[in-house]
């Protein structure tokens, strides 16, 4: 566990008679971006509310940097950065002063230095004294992200923090977390959008408050199937197979490498395909 960044065993967290969180199982190493993929509902935003302690739970073990983010969150608070899905940005100050404000409230030293190294991080340094409701949505969030950063925490919890922004902007975004990981911090990320998994090195994908399955992208896309059809002559074999690398070769060999085969099509599942299907029930979550 000393290897962790986050451990977690039976997480339960209610809102009234509603289980968001259904007895959660997760272990996030170090130094990883580790996603965690859902759909809307899914209790992503709950968990990380949870992580930071900004949301009591009922039952069940949290350790966060080796903190109990309940009776630690004070000391926890000044390792962590939080981006949050909306923004919690002063609109009338400028993004330079924003940073400023959450430097303040980690009494960093040499705050003036920091806020510079920051703002030159996330590409703002040009427009650092304009007021913040003159930004795009796009600037809005590298101004977020500078803020959650300015600490320079261990472990920085991002919830949907590409949301809404264009594909070019999505991906700096995703170059800087890669930055931030090839320094050792650690990323969790929350979001619903597909196509992000792929950045991470780890992916839990959640579904009504529970972890369906925990896995690297490469181990994900081994619970997959391929869909292949092979022309014979006037025959078209037409099958699905599970565990596609073995699987094919004991195929062919019925054919004995005959000469009619004239053409193999095979068509594997995405990743995106094997998330939705986990989260459809169409794929057997973890034991």
């Amino acid at each position: 566990m000393n290897d962790d960044a986050v451990h977690i065993t039976e997480l339960r967290k209610n809102y009234g008679k509603f289980e968001a969180l259904r007895g959660l199982n997760l272990t996030v190493p170090r130094g990883q971006i580790f996603g965690l993929l859902g759909a809307n509902g899914a209790g992503k935003t709950t968990l990380i509310k949870v992580l930071i302690g900004l949301g009591r739970y009922h039952s069940g073990q949290v350790s966060v940097l080796g903190l109990n983010p309940q009776t630690q969150a004070r000391s926890l608070r000044r390792q962590i950065g939080y981006m949050p899905q909306e923004s919690a940005l002063y609109e009338d100050l400028s993004a330079r002063d924003n940073v400023r404000f959450f430097g303040r409230a980690h009494a960093i030293q040499n705050l003036e230095a920091r806020i510079d190294q920051i703002l030159e991080f996330v590409n703002l340094r040009e427009r650092q004294h304009e007021a913040v409701h003159r930004f795009s949505g796009g600037m809005k969030q590298r101004v977020s992200l500078a803020c959650a950063l300015v600490h320079q925490p261990t472990l920085m919890l991002l919830d949907e923090p590409t949301a809404g922004i264009d594909p070019k902007l999505r991906e700096t975004l995703w170059m800087h977390f890669r930055t931030l990981a090839a320094q050792g911090v650690t990323i969790i990320v929350s979001t619903h959008q597909m196509d992000e998994a792929l950045h991470c090195d780890h992916i839990a994908v959640m579904r009504e408050g529970v972890v369906l399955a925990s896995d690297t992208p490469r181990g994900l896309l081994g619970r997959g199937t391929a869909h292949i059809k092979i022309w014979n002559g006037a025959q078209v074999v037409d099958e699905t197979l599970a565990q596609y690398p073995e699987e094919l070769p004991r195929l062919l060999q019925r054919f004995h490498l005959d000469p009619t085969v004239s053409r193999i099509e095979v068509v594997e599942d995405t990743l995106e395909d094997i998330i939705l299907n986990l989260i459809n029930g169409k794929v057997p979550a973890a034991s």
